[in-house]
């Protein structure tokens, strides 16, 4: 499978730049029917919480964390010394994570990105399975970045839901409504992601919930890697002396 175009990123939006920096909403992602999914921006931009951490407990190897929005997983495992690179279109994003004490790239996931094949786990939190709105391609793009036998921990839908959507980040503050441009986002559950998931080759590894938040690990074909083991991306260093706007090929 060839992605031969990176999809649009609601992250690239206006009002989710901003919301960013001010480190508060209220923003959401609006369907053309008009309804709106509320985004979770104040927890986005807090520490990680008790969930993320345990979450952050099962990675394994050198993190990868797509979509890492203000950088509060990238920052959290690097204080525990974890090799960790966020990766994110939004250059708000990408300076909230290094601010907060985290590496970063601002590139689309679809793009050429360091240590691809060689990340022992990747991270798609907070909805971002939906990144492009083809979990299938997302999921294929994931295999490409892992180790064999690499992690992958994402986080679903609450409900068993497969949706594909045009939407739009929109903030409704003080009786307005701003908007970025439309592009393709998905929300799933968990059964459709297993069932995406199986038909791919993936191979199921946990799944549970906490604090009503939903998760799935998956694991690539392969030798499974030994908790702690991975080594780093060997491009991963090359980030770090880099601006926040600035990208490095593998």
């Amino acid at each position: 499978m060839t992605v031969t175009v990176a999809p649009p990123a609601w992250a690239a939006s206006d009002p989710y730049a901003a919301a960013l920096r001010s480190g508060r909403g209220p923003l959401f992602l609006r369907r053309a029917d008009g309804w709106l999914l509320p985004l979770e921006v104040e927890r986005w931009c807090a520490g990680a919480d008790a969930v993320d951490r345990a979450v952050l407990d099962r990675c394994e190897g050198a993190v990868l964390d797509v979509g890492c929005g203000p950088g509060r997983l990238v920052a959290e495992l690097a204080a525990r010394g974890r090799t960790v690179l966020g990766v994110d279109v939004s250059e708000a994003a990408v300076t909230r994570t290094v601010t907060v004490g985290g590496q970063a790239l601002r590139r689309s996931v679809f793009d050429p990105l360091p240590g691809e094949g060689r990340w022992g786990t990747v991270l798609l939190m907070d909805g971002n399975i939906g990144i492009g709105g083809d979990p299938r391609a997302l999921l294929h793009r994931m295999g490409q970045l892992l180790c064999p036998g690499g992690l992958l921990i994402a986080e679903t839908a609450p409900l068993d839901l497969d949706e594909r959507a045009e939407v739009q980040v929109v903030d409704v503050a003080h009786g307005r409504a701003r908007a970025g441009e439309a592009f393709s986002w998905a929300r799933i559950g968990t059964p459709a992601l297993l069932r995406i998931a199986d038909r791919a080759g993936w191979h199921r590894a946990a799944r549970w919930t906490a604090g009503e938040r939903h998760f799935v690990a998956l694991r690539t074909r392969g030798a499974r890697t030994a908790s702690g083991s991975a080594g780093p991306p060997r491009s991963t260093a090359v980030i770090s002396s880099r601006r926040p706007g600035q990208t490095s090929a593998d």
